[in-house]
């Protein structure tokens, strides 16, 4: 699966690889502008004191590991700030970010994105609706976490799939706050001695939503702090390449398998439903010049309780009004707009046909045209 991409430059890009060693460093070897997104999952700088018990005194698998230790703020801001510098060189022009963290690291994180001069678009919770409790009884159970989701600069063009994220919460607008459970069960990778392969495993519903908002089939993923490799096994499945950097040979030997497992999605599913912003505009004047519905060709609402003729250049005229498709429907129907697309009609065989139909009819052959395709 692994492959080499060869940039404009001349540079390559190792595709769909775990590379091993500090991330910065990794990160400054890869060609610049050559990444459509970044999720990272950098140590969120716990300070745990101590170890943590159950009532029944049994030790909680707490994340004490070596790599999300720091001698003090300090050092996890100057951190911070080198590794988003050095992913920020990475993104293309329109390329965006996705950073995970608690509340003992995001704000600080937070900042760092915005003195970067990132630009954030959203901060997303995710709800846990499986959390850990908490056994101490001395705080809130800690049941959420933060992303933030940026974009390289303020003007950047970003990849938002608004229409594909909608379809995947049951027709209705996703909405910041996400509720996905834990990593558990079959998902939740173990060693050879039956313990947690990764204290802090990402569940891929999690990366699944993330892929299918913010990226499309074919886009360059980099996950810097790519651990037991969730972020590669999702894109790989959804048909993405993914570039891994990860300093323990552990958690990279256990990514390395789980990724060999991985089955990409037939070709034919990874298509997602595409936003219609992003479809080329289609004047009703282009319908008109190009003879699909004739001057002084009849309109219909649907019911046909009303009607209108079509004019030369493209607007209509009814009985006390013209203007547009749009301005016409919604005057019949004394709304303060009108989607005229779909509200208007015409006749064939006996048969009311929708408008919308030629435009279509006329967007496909635009996208052929330039090789776009949604």
């Amino acid at each position: 699966m692994a492959r080499k991409l060869v940039t404009e430059q001349g540079q390559t890009l190792p595709l769909n690889e775990i590379l091993d060693g500090d991330c910065i460093e990794r990160m400054n070897t890869l060609p610049a502008g050559s990444v459509d997104l970044i999720f990272a999952d950098p140590p969120y700088n716990l300070q745990l004191k101590g170890d943590l018990h159950r009532p029944d005194n049994s030790l909680v698998d707490a994340v004490d590991d070596h790599w999300d230790q720091f001698a003090s703020f300090a050092a996890y801001d100057k951190f911070t700030r080198d590794w988003l510098a050095a992913a920020k060189r990475l993104l293309k022009p329109n390329g965006a970010i996705w950073v995970i963290g608690s509340y003992h690291n995001i704000f600080r994180v937070g900042a760092a994105l915005q003195d970067n001069e990132f630009w954030v678009l959203n901060d997303v919770v995710w709800r846990k609706s499986n959390p850990m409790p908490n056994f101490r009884g001395k705080r809130l159970t800690n049941a959420h976490e933060t992303l933030i989701w940026a974009s390289r600069d303020e003007h950047s063009k970003y990849t938002f799939n608004y229409e594909a994220l909608k379809e995947l919460n049951d027709g209705v607008q996703m909405r910041s706050d996400w509720v996905l459970p834990i990593c558990t069960g079959h998902e939740r990778l173990k060693d050879e001695n039956g313990d947690k392969a990764h204290p802090t495993q990402k569940p891929e519903s999690l990366l699944h939503r993330i892929l299918i908002a913010t990226t499309h089939a074919g886009d360059v993923v980099l996950d810097p702090f790519f651990g037991t490799g969730t972020t590669g096994a999702v894109a790989k499945m959804l048909g993405r390449d993914f570039i891994g950097i990860e300093r323990e040979e552990a958690y990279r030997k256990v990514a390395a398998e789980r990724i060999a497992r991985v089955r990409r999605f037939d070709a034919s599913a990874l298509e997602v439903t595409g936003s219609k912003r992003a479809e080329p505009r289609v004047p009703f004047g282009q319908v008109v010049e190009r003879g699909m519905l004739r001057p002084g060709e009849e309109l219909y609402s649907l019911g046909n309780r009303y009607s209108a003729k079509v004019r030369a250049d493209g607007t209509l005229i009814g009985a006390d009004v013209k203007g547009s498709i749009h301005q016409v429907g919604a005057h019949l129907e004394g709304a303060p707009s009108c989607n005229g697309w779909t509200y208007w009609h015409f006749k064939r065989d006996g048969k009311m046909i929708p408008i919308d139909i030629l435009r279509q009819q006329i967007r496909a052959e635009l996208e052929s045209s330039d090789g776009r395709k949604h």
